[in-house]
């Protein structure tokens, strides 16, 4: 994907203030059975395609909303991945603002992740349909 100059610019602003960390120190951070909490940022559609397993969702839209109700502890440690570390900045940087103090953007995102075949899950999607003639709900 081509960004444009100015989210880009903001980006980098943004970058300037936050930690990265790379996509071997969080698998480091699994292998130690680290307390961390993993989120990923990216929207709903691209966490259901596949997300990194055992991270949380609180896509950019809605994490500086809702991340004091999930993560009430602002000296957690936090890691926070997109699809490829440029909306995590952006979250990261915003939730330095609001006073977390061990937050982590996530180097390379999500697209670093499956470079390196790490752990994924994926959700489960569910299509339903009425036959036709019938009245009874498929799966």
């Amino acid at each position: 994907m081509r960004h444009s100059p100015g989210f880009l610019r903001l980006v980098s602003d943004a970058k300037k203030r936050t930690k990265e960390i790379s996509v071997a120190q969080v698998k480091e951070l699994f292998k130690r059975n680290s307390d961390f909490i993993l989120i990923d940022t990216r929207e709903e559609h691209e966490w259901d395609d596949g997300h990194i397993a055992g991270a949380i969702h609180l896509s950019k839209g809605i994490i500086e909303r809702d991340i004091e109700k999930a993560i009430p502890d602002k000296t957690k440690q936090i890691v926070l991945y997109c699809g490829g570390g440029y909306r995590s900045a952006l979250a990261a940087d915003n939730l330095r603002k609001m006073g977390y103090k061990n937050v982590f953007s996530m180097a390379g995102g999500w697209r670093a992740w499956k470079r390196t075949k790490g752990r994924i899950e994926r959700r489960k999607k569910y299509r339903y349909f009425i036959a036709p003639g019938s009245n009874r709900c498929d799966v």
